[in-house]
C-alpha cells in the first residue's frame, strides 16, 4: 500500500471515493471543534503538539526526543503525553524506568529512557496532560508526540514532519496517506528526508558513531566488521526499515541478512530472533522490546540534527509562549 500511495496508479483511482467520505468527515469534524459541537480542553501550560499528516513514521519520535533535550538545555521544565500507540493498558500511565514496554508503548519508553523527562501515556491526551501536571509539578512545557488530528487537546504549537515521501500522491486515506487535506496551517514544519519536495526547515539523520547492549557496552560501528564471529542480522520494526538498512551499510556494517517487520511489532511473538547463528543490530525503539529476549542485541542511536534556522524558529515561538502563559498568570517573565 505505500507504494501505491506514492503515485496516482489504478488502486489509487479505485479507492479515490472512499478517500472523499474520509474527507468529508474529517472536515465535520474539524467544523465541530472550531464551531463549539465538540469540546476541546486547554491545559494551564504551553502545549506544542509534534505529528505527521501522512500515515507511517516521517521522524516524528527523534524531533520530539530532540525538542525535550533543547528545552532542558535552556533549564525548562518539560513533559511529554503520548498515546502510547500499541501499548497493552488503556488507562492513563506514567512511564518508568524498568516498566514493561508492552504496558506503555515503546516509543513513549524511548523517549523516556533518553530524555529522562516524565511522560505519562492515556486516551484522551488531556488525561495524560493533567495527570503529569499534578504528579510532577512545576512542569512549564508539554510536549505531545502525535496527536495533529487530535483536536480535542487545544495547543500553542503545530509542528508537522515530512520525509522524502513528502505528501505522496496527494490524495487522503486510503487512496493516499494523508490523515488531512494539505495544504494546512502549522507553526513549523520539518523535512527529516534527503530530498524535501516542498518548502520547510531541514533536519539531517545519522547513526550514532556506536552500538550499545542491554548491559551497556557498547562497539564502535567502525569496528563491528571484525568484532563478531557471527554474521549480523540487522531488524527493524520502524514504519521505514529500508532507511535504516541503508544507514548500516553506508557506515560499512556488514550485514548479512536484514529482516523488516511491521512497526510497533512486538518481537516476543517472533521466534527468528532466537537464533543464536546471527548477532542481532536493531534501532533504540527496536531495543526497548528486544533486549527482554536478546540482551546481546545492539541498538544504534540515531543522530537527529534539524537545522539552526528551525531552532532560532522555535526559540523564537516558546519563548513568546512562555511570556504568554506568565503574562497570564500573573507572572514577570525574567
Amino acid at each position: 500500500m505505500r507504494t501505491a500511495w506514492l503515485q496516482r496508479g489504478w488502486l489509487a483511482w479505485m479507492l479515490w471515493p472512499l478517500s472523499l467520505m474520509y474527507g468529508a468527515m474529517v472536515r465535520l469534524r474539524q467544523q465541530g471543534f472550531r464551531r463549539g459541537w465538540f469540546h476541546s480542553d486547554r491545559l494551564p501550560v504551553p502545549v506544542i503538539v509534534v505529528g505527521n499528516l501522512v500515515a507511517g513514521g516521517a521522524g516524528k519520535t527523534p524531533l520530539v526526543i530532540a525538542l525535550v533535550q533543547h528545552l532542558q538545555a535552556q533549564g525548562i521544565a518539560v513533559g511529554v503525553i503520548s498515546r502510547g500507540y500499541g501499548r497493552r493498558s488503556t488507562s492513563c500511565v506514567r512511564v518508568l524506568a524498568k516498566m514493561p514496554v508492552a504496558d506503555v508503548g515503546d516509543e513513549p519508553a524511548l523517549i523516556h529512557q533518553r530524555t529522562g523527562a516524565p511522560v505519562v501515556v492515556g486516551h484522551p491526551r488531556i488525561l495524560a496532560g493533567k495527570m503529569l501536571l499534578a504528579q510532577v509539578p512545576p512542569i512549564q512545557i508539554l510536549v505531545c508526540d502525535d496527536g495533529l488530528q487530535h483536536l480535542a487537546l487545544q495547543r500553542d504549537l503545530d509542528i508537522g514532519v515530512f520525509d522524502d515521501r513528502g505528501v505522496g500522491n496527494g490524495f487522503l486515506l486510503p487512496a493516499g496517506p494523508l490523515r488531512e487535506a494539505w495544504p494546512r496551517s502549522l507553526d513549523l514544519l520539518l523535512h527529516t528526508g534527503a530530498h524535501p519536495s516542498f518548502a520547510g526547515l531541514t533536519a539531517r539523520r545519522s547513526l550514532g558513531a556506536t552500538a550499545i547492549r542491554a548491559d551497556g557496552s557498547t562497539v564502535l560501528l567502525a569496528e563491528l566488521a571484525h568484532a563478531h564471529s557471527h554474521p549480523l542480522l540487522a531488524l527493524a520494526a520502524i514504519a521505514q526499515p529500508e532507511t535504516f538498512f541503508a544507514m548500516l551499510r553506508e557506515q560499512g556494517v556488514p550485514l548479512a541478512d536484514t529482516l523488516s517487520l511491521p512497526d510497533h511489532y512486538d518481537f516476543s511473538s517472533y521466534q527468528r530472533i532466537l537464533d543464536k547463528r546471527y548477532s542481532l543490530i536493531c534501532t533504540e525503539k527496536d531495543a526497548v522490546k528486544l533486549w527482554p529476549i536478546r540482551p546481546d542485541a545492539l541498538a544504534v542511536s540515531l543522530v537527529f540534527e534539524p537545522e539552526p534556522a528551525f531552532w532560532a524558529a522555535f526559540d523564537q515561538q516558546i519563548h513568546r509562549l512562555l511570556a504568554s502563559y506568565h503574562h497570564a498568570h500573573g507572572h514577570t517573565t525574567s
